[in-house]
């Protein structure tokens, strides 16, 4: 009865006092999350890039958070220079095997997302980055036994989103697009995708094979 009193006291004065602890309990974790932003800008060697207007991004010196990470070493990850804006709307990026294409869409795209919610990223303070309202991305396999997705279709139903959604204000990654299938089918196909999205404003960048897309 004893133990069941003191617990109901202390449950009162918790509750008149609920207001201050939550605002409390706010600030304190969005002190935490700047700390641990803090921390790990620290670790990969962060800075703050420039925030622009408008659907645009340069970086200088770019590198992949996680390859930094990884080798602890900022001189072992080859940097990269990028931009997207009104005069180059889109990359198209080519290039053997084991090359990069993708690490370098990887990159591009998730320093964008990382500089737009507040994070350091890993390339030079000069460098700018604007805020898209959308950001499409279609990298990697994606097949499914359970959604009966080819490797062909997987990459297909991605690309309808961007496809279907992208506009002047957003940023679309597609990685080997067109490819799963018939070397010209896809060719054509990725051909007639990659008009359709520059008609639209979207800024691209695009990863491939093919010789006729080049």
């Amino acid at each position: 009865i004893e133990i069941d009193r003191i617990l109901r006291a202390i449950t009162r004065e918790i509750g008149q006092r609920a207001t201050s602890l939550l605002e409390n309990w706010q600030i304190i974790g969005t002190l935490d999350s700047f700390h641990a932003a803090a921390l790990l800008a620290n670790d990969y060697k962060g800075s703050r890039p420039k925030i622009e207007a408008g659907a645009m991004c340069g970086l200088i010196e770019a590198r992949h958070p996680l390859l930094i990470l990884k080798v602890k070493d900022l001189s072992k990850v080859v940097p990269l220079t990028l931009s997207l804006n009104d005069d180059r709307p889109a990359v198209l990026v080519t290039g053997p095997n084991t090359g990069g294409k993708t690490i370098a869409l990887k990159t591009f795209g998730l320093l964008t997302l990382m500089a737009m919610t507040g994070l350091p990223i890993p390339a030079r303070e000069t460098s700018s980055v604007g805020v898209f309202g959308q950001v499409f991305a279609d990298i990697g396999d994606e097949q499914s036994i359970e959604l009966s997705l080819s490797t062909f279709s997987s990459h297909i139903t991605n690309i309808i989103s961007a496809v279907k959604n992208a506009d002047g204000n957003s940023l679309v990654l597609l990685d080997e697009i067109g490819a799963g299938t018939d070397p010209k089918e896809g060719a054509a196909l990725a051909e007639s995708i990659v008009l359709h999205l520059l008609s639209t404003g979207a800024r691209m960048i695009v990863t491939t094979h093919y010789s006729q897309l080049k």
